[in-house]
């Protein structure tokens, strides 16, 4: 092969001293992160079983293996197939290496942020690598997609898994194999590799024997300081909640109140983080009254509270709370996520107890029908939940890092392996970004709750089909003939749009559904002031695909925001004098954003 070095740059010298320091400052380091890793176990904490994740990997490649294996004609092809393709890589490079113009035998995408660096092409040893590394990627990819005796379920795993193992495996990751990170230590003389290591060290500290690689530095984002400041107070807490209810800045207001559910596997502030790009201050910027519940980040002695305590003790107590401030037993509803899938819950609850408490519902990303749930349906079957209840059983709750995982190996190649390189190998300590530390802020679930949703959710899709029960009641969506905002977002792995469109249908009012660009966070994070993305909108919810729905959608350029403020209006546009925060019943208990979104995992 060609050489394999890398240019330093002309105002940089390798220093040979200086390299041997920093990578015995790097071994030390090292050293530090082996032992915080140790520390847990060494106490008796019980971290060192094999996961339950690795058990469905190994089941679902043996699944995959058998496939291929049980027939030597089958076997025969995929061994000539992966052969032909190194050799055609071989013989490419070996024509480079004379000189001649030889096409590549695979290129990466052109959205693949990975291999951007030109060195990837210009040097023939990393675009030798960098080739073999795809070719294999494309062949385990094939071994699944070609598997036909595959069910969708077992299929759907393993094309999770291997995505997993190949992101992992990338040449990328690797201080040799990455020409970025080569020229990096050779300038450095190291130093990044000492800087690396030390952050190792502390994220796995930080992380009590478990890496938590940090995604944002936490230096000017402090809950209530620079992020979550939108002026208010808590008006009522319980085990479970705060409710905030925010400070008026318009003469009058809305009639009707907003009550906002959040999701409790975040804490929820993603909606009020810096000013600008707060949703909740743009709603009451807007003549809007906005009461916030703030879900506790709970411990074992909640493990046992329920779907049902969370919805009786949430949105319900919430609902009643909102009254007696304001005098007003109506109020919009609006719900994030699983917050969403709890409100619509509540609804359809409230219809069958015929009790009218709500003129109007938005769901942000969430999902009623679990259909076409996406890649989180990986992570659901019969024996992954009841590992999983086990585990939650001993320690009462799910801890939030677990959930966090889960969603950044949606998307591990930007959420996990380029801080990876960034962070460790790179020795590159990540910027302020409000997202991302409120992404890396999680809270843990009680059990019972978790269960419950997981299996009448994902599981077995009862709330769609009229078969969930609450509080001894049959809920069926059918009944809630209120209006509905159900906003989807375009590129959303967690809520994704088809199975928002698909959920559409099965409420028995009018439901103007919307789909705005970008993904679950940003899509609906999305300040008109911003000038970002876009939002569609098509009146056809029921029996469309969402390519149809899409062909036949109107595209509005900006945020969604201004085109809900005008559907609300819509509703009632009745307004009284703002409010002032609380009542004498409902005295205020402390400024917002409370204490309980202050609690860390």
């Amino acid at each position: 092969m060609s050489d394999v070095t890398t240019e330093i740059p002309s105002n940089k010298k390798f220093d040979p001293e200086a390299f041997a320091m920093n990578l015995a400052k790097a071994m030390e380091s090292s050293g530090q992160a082996l032992a915080a890793y140790l520390k847990p176990r060494e106490h008796g904490e019980p971290k060192d079983k094999p996961p339950n994740e690795l058990g469905e990997v190994i089941r679902t490649f043996t699944t995959v293996a058998e496939y291929w294996l049980t027939d030597k004609e089958r076997a025969t092809e995929l061994q000539l197939k992966m052969g032909k393709a190194y050799l055609d890589l071989w013989g490419s490079a070996m024509r480079r290496m004379a000189g001649e113009q030889a096409p590549p035998a695979i290129e990466p995408s052109p959205r693949d942020k990975r291999f951007r660096d030109p060195e990837w092409k210009s040097n023939q040893f990393f675009d030798f690598v960098m080739q073999l590394y795809l070719l294999t990627t494309q062949w385990a990819q094939d071994l699944v997609r070609n598997a036909d005796r595959l069910d969708p379920h077992t299929r759907q795993k393993a094309e999770f898994y291997v995505q997993q193992i190949t992101n992992a495996i990338a040449p990328s990751n690797f201080v040799l194999t990455n020409p970025e990170v080569l020229r990096e230590t050779l300038a450095s003389s190291g130093d990044n590799l000492a800087r690396g290591m030390k952050m190792l060290a502390e994220d796995i500290e930080a992380g009590h024997g478990t890496l938590r690689i940090r995604q944002s530095d936490p230096a000017n984002l402090v809950v209530g300081v620079n992020m979550a400041t939108t002026p208010g107070k808590v008006i009522f807490q319980n085990e479970l909640m705060q409710l905030i209810q925010y400070s008026p800045t318009t003469k009058n207001v809305l009639r009707t109140p907003l009550l906002i559910v959040p999701p409790w596997i975040n804490k929820f502030y993603i909606l009020d983080l810096r000013p600008e790009k707060s949703y909740i201050k743009w709603c009451v910027d807007q003549g809007i009254t906005v009461f916030v519940i703030s879900w506790v980040n709970p411990d074992r002695e909640l493990g046992h509270k329920t779907f049902e305590d969370y919805m009786k003790q949430g949105p319900v107590a919430a609902m009643d709370v909102i009254e007696k401030a304001t005098g007003e037993m109506k109020v919009h509803t609006a719900g994030y996520c699983v917050g969403g899938t709890l409100l619509a819950s509540t609804l359809a609850w409230l219809a069958k107890k015929r009790r009218p408490r709500v003129t109007s519902a938005t769901l942000f990303a969430a999902q009623v029908d679990f259909t076409h749930a996406g890649d989180l349906l990986v992570f659901v079957d019969e024996g992954q939940i009841s590992a999983l209840e086990r585990d939650m059983q001993a320690a009462g709750v799910l801890e939030g890092s677990k959930m966090a995982m889960a969603f950044n190996m949606l998307r591990s190649n930007d959420l996990i392996w380029s801080y990876v390189v960034s962070n460790y190998l790179k020795g590159q300590p990540p910027s302020s970004f409000d997202l991302l530390h409120w992404n890396s802020d999680a809270t843990r679930m009680p059990a019972a709750n978790h269960s419950y949703y997981l299996r009448n959710c994902y599981l077995e899709n009862r709330l769609s089909t009229g078969s969930m029960v609450l509080d001894n009641t049959l809920l069926d969506l059918s009944k809630v003939k209120i209006p509905v905002y159900n906003l989807a977002t375009r590129e959303d792995h967690i809520a994704p749009a088809d199975s928002v469109l698909y959920g559409s249908q099965f409420f028995g009012g009018p439901v103007r559904y919307v789909l705005s660009g970008s993904g679950h966070i940003a899509g609906v994070i999305n300040p008109p002031a911003a000038g970002k993305y876009q939002f569609w909108t098509n009146d056809t919810i029921k029996d469309v695909s969402l390519a149809d729905w899409i062909k036949g959608a109107q595209e509005h350029k900006g945020s969604w925001w201004p085109d809900w403020r005008e559907w609300l209006g819509n509703i009632n546009a009745d307004e009284v004098p703002a409010r002032t925060v609380g009542s004498e019943s409902m005295p205020p208990i402390e400024d917002a954003p409370g204490s309980y979104v202050r609690v860390r995992a």
